[in-house]
């Protein structure tokens, strides 16, 4: 009883989180441009207008490349971090691991605001770059907290055997180490994409008013009335969003990605 209860519950659960998508995907297809669920028709003209419209194909290629180089950016600030933190097992090194996770535990406003502040103040307000820099600082606790959780799964008898062996700290590190934190690289550049790909008020405080990523056009499309394009787009990230999560939990080992140890898996 208890068991049927149980997954009773875990359905409702689920009904309740994916009704709100439902709602949207069929909203994407409605053959008239009209806010109606259940849709009125059927068309996927909606999801071909991302990419024929020329200024929804402009934002699409302005977010994706935004979340590339963002993405890219914050795996390569971590990555020399995390390594530093795993090397130095000293109480003052944790500084670093706060200021690192600092950005993305701060409500995204305040982050956002000392952004603007500064490109404002330095000058360079509204340059395409300084998109990329601030979605790497706000989302390099992502690849910080995969890439450390890698680190921490290392066995350190191997890198002392390697320097026993004569090799290097560079050597020992593109030949032992790397390979084994690949799978939590990788998961941190795609956590960090993911959500740059999604990400609104940073964007729009830095670079809103010259470059339109998808966020920022759906936002300012509305200024004009609803057209059914936006919920293809956010049925889009959802989309993506679950294949790039998908491919991480079909390729790599998700509950150690996500800190569980040998022992919790037992």
């Amino acid at each position: 009883m208890n068991k049927a209860l149980t997954r009773l519950y875990f359905t409702l659960i689920g009904i309740f989180l994916a009704a709100p998508i439902a709602v949207v995907a069929g909203v994407s297809v409605n053959a008239k441009q009209s806010l109606n669920f259940p849709p009125q028709g059927f068309s996927l003209s909606w999801y071909g207008a991302i990419f024929t419209d020329p200024g929804w194909r402009a934002a699409l290629f302005a977010s994706v490349i935004l979340a590339l180089c963002a993405a890219a950016l914050a795996v390569a600030i971590a990555l020399p971090l995390a390594w530093f933190l795993w090397r130095r097992l000293a109480p003052w090194a944790q500084v670093f691991q706060l200021l690192g996770i600092a950005p993305f535990t701060l409500p995204p406003v305040i982050t956002a605001l000392g952004l603007l502040t500064f490109w404002a103040a330095t000058g360079f307000y509204g340059q395409p770059w300084t998109a990329v820099i601030s979605h790497a600082i706000f989302f390099v606790t992502l690849p910080l907290v995969t890439l450390s959780l890698g680190f921490s799964a290392i066995d350190r008898s191997l890198v002392e055997a390697a320097a026993t062996m004569g090799a290097d700290d560079r050597t020992i590190f593109r030949t032992v180490v790397l390979p084994l934190i690949a799978p939590y690289l990788v998961s941190g550049y795609a956590f960090a994409f993911v959500l740059s790909l999604n990400e609104y008020i940073v964007a729009y405080m830095t670079v809103g008013f010259v470059m339109e990523t998808l966020p920022i056009k759906i936002f300012n499309a509305l200024r004009y009335g609803y057209t059914p394009v936006m919920a293809s787009v956010t049925i889009l990230f959802v989309a993506v969003a679950a294949t790039v999560f998908g491919l991480v939990a079909r390729f790599g080992d998700l509950p150690k990605l996500l800190g569980a140890n040998a022992d919790d898996r037992s």
